[in-house]
């Protein structure tokens, strides 16, 4: 394996530099649900009147894509994410700005082939995305914002900062609080975080807090970065969400309800949309996205004493308005149940299902796929080459810390198509001027998308130092074997490495 080596020396130099501050016992919570927003958590260090922060993630990549005729499915590369920032806290008034500075190595320059294939996995995306170069660094603002504080019952941030939709509110039940982070918040808004530059939004926040009552309104535009190092300017989209959200229950029975709207502008009329639609009529298609999402989502967590902890979690939402020349009408749904037994070790396992609607006709002038706007595919696809939109997911997790610094999370998905008419779908929203940001391959009819086993393994060296292994595997089916003839199974495996200071 081509990243062997590296993998096993990053691992040898971790525990070398940083075995000697041993770090607390950390809340069993699922592997995905501190990563989105580490960045924000990171610890503080004064400097006179000043706190500053440092967050340094790296990570070796290897991929083995789907496998085409030409091209190459199988390589590693090497990126890194480093991000310092300086601000005040008040009780009154906050502020806070941050640089970023992402690095990608060793991108493959043939790992790019004309579509049905085309980019054979992320290493094909970075290079895409940065004019075919297979090193690039870059430099950026990627957070500037000022926060005011305690405005009577009200709150206002404005500026440049990292939001994700369905964390207006944190539940002081710890397990609800995971469960929501982890399997509600992102799926619509949020900053791309698996990525090696990610997103942040130019707009502002207003907040409104009233007992267990919440309501917040949040208007932006998106940066630009993701996949391409140039991360500083705005996209022509404009995002507004407004979230109603009130805690109930008591320390038994906790739970969090959320109704949210959010609408979505794409003003750049010029750039190819992704759908089922023959290119040649897309060409032609000029018109804006325009789309309103409505939506609700609740989850519970019962605590019963010998029996252990249990959840569940339903999210709905409803689309409507106009996709170009196109009226949309779409849907999605996700239903989740789980259970963590009373033990020492926390096994934590959970069964759910989600839905994505697909279009069922490209000739008319409905446009049924679900969109999922600015999201964070990652968070609920792990092996990041499919998303919700056209899609059924049939899953079940399980979740294990056997000593208090290694969490273990494994998974399980029977993915296929809602739609055989519709696209199987990648990607997580615009990212630059001139790219759609999802991206679509034919199904050839076919509704079945792939089985997937993956596992990963959080391990906290130090309070300063956290390495993640993670390893995955696609089997796949009808919808791929038509595309990639050659060899339909797929693997992803890294190893990350998140220093925070």
């Amino acid at each position: 394996m081509k990243l062997a080596q590296y993998l096993c020396s990053v691992v040898v130099l971790s525990a070398v530099m940083f075995a000697q501050d041993p770090a607390p016992a950390q809340p069993t919570q699922p592997e995905s649900t501190a990563k989105q927003t580490q960045d924000a958590a990171a610890p503080k260090h004064n400097l006179g009147p000043l706190e500053v922060s440092v967050n340094w993630r790296t990570r070796a990549e290897g991929w083995y894509w789907f496998e085409a005729p030409t091209g190459d499915s199988d390589y590693g590369f090497w990126d890194s994410l480093l991000r310092v920032g300086i601000g005040q806290t008040g009780e009154k008034f906050d502020w806070f700005v941050e640089g970023e500075q992402p690095s990608i190595l060793g991108l493959p320059n043939d790992a790019v082939i004309a579509a049905p294939q085309g980019q054979l996995g992320l290493g094909g995306s970075y290079y895409a995305a940065n004019n075919n170069h297979t090193n690039v660094a870059n430099g950026f603002v990627k957070q500037a914002f000022a926060n005011f504080k305690n405005l009577g019952p009200f709150g206002l941030k404005i500026g440049r900062f990292e939001y994700f939709d369905g964390l207006e509110v944190k539940p002081k039940d710890e397990m609800l609080a995971g469960l929501v982070q982890s399997r509600i918040s992102s799926r619509l808004i949020s900053n791309f975080g698996f990525t090696a530059v990610q997103r942040s939004f130019d707009g502002l926040q207003v907040s409104l807090n009233s007992g267990r009552n919440n309501l917040t309104f949040f208007g932006s535009r998106p940066t630009q970065g993701v996949f391409q190092v140039k991360g500083m300017d705005e996209l022509d989209v404009d995002s507004y969400y407004g979230a109603y959200t009130r805690q109930v229950g008591d320390e038994h029975n906790a739970g969090d309800f959320r109704l949210f709207a959010i609408g979505y502008i794409d003003h750049r009329t010029t750039v190819l949309k992704t759908d089922n639609r023959p290119a040649s009529v897309r060409a032609a298609d000029f018109g804006k996205i325009e789309i309103a999402t409505w939506g609700a989502d609740y989850a519970h967590v019962a605590h019963i004493h010998d029996a252990g902890d249990f959840d569940f979690l339903v999210w709905g939402a409803v689309q409507t308005g106009s996709w170009g020349a196109l009226t949309q009408h779409a849907g999605a749904f996700v239903a989740e149940t789980g259970w963590q037994a009373p033990l020492r070790v926390k096994p934590w396992l959970s069964i759910g299902y989600s839905y994505g609607s697909g279009d069922g006709n490209a000739s008319d002038t409905r446009h049924g796929t679900f969109f999922q706007d600015l999201p964070t595919p990652r968070q609920y696809a792990r092996f990041p080459f499919y998303n919700m939109m056209n899609n059924e997911d049939l899953y079940t997790t399980f979740n294990l810390k056997p000593v208090g610094k290694l969490a273990l999370r494994s998974e399980i998905h029977a993915l296929r198509l809602a739609n055989a008419s519709d696209l199987w779908y990648s990607g997580g929203g615009a990212f630059q001027p001139n790219t759609f940001g999802f991206t679509g391959r034919p199904s050839n009819k076919n509704r079945g998308l792939a089985n997937v086993w993956d596992l990963s393994a959080d391990y906290q060296f130090t309070r300063s130092f956290a390495a993640t292994f993670y390893y995955g595997h696609a089997w796949g089916k009808g919808v791929i074997s038509a595309i990639y003839p050659k060899n339909q199974d797929g693997q992803l495996i890294f190893l990350e490495t998140n220093f925070r200071f």
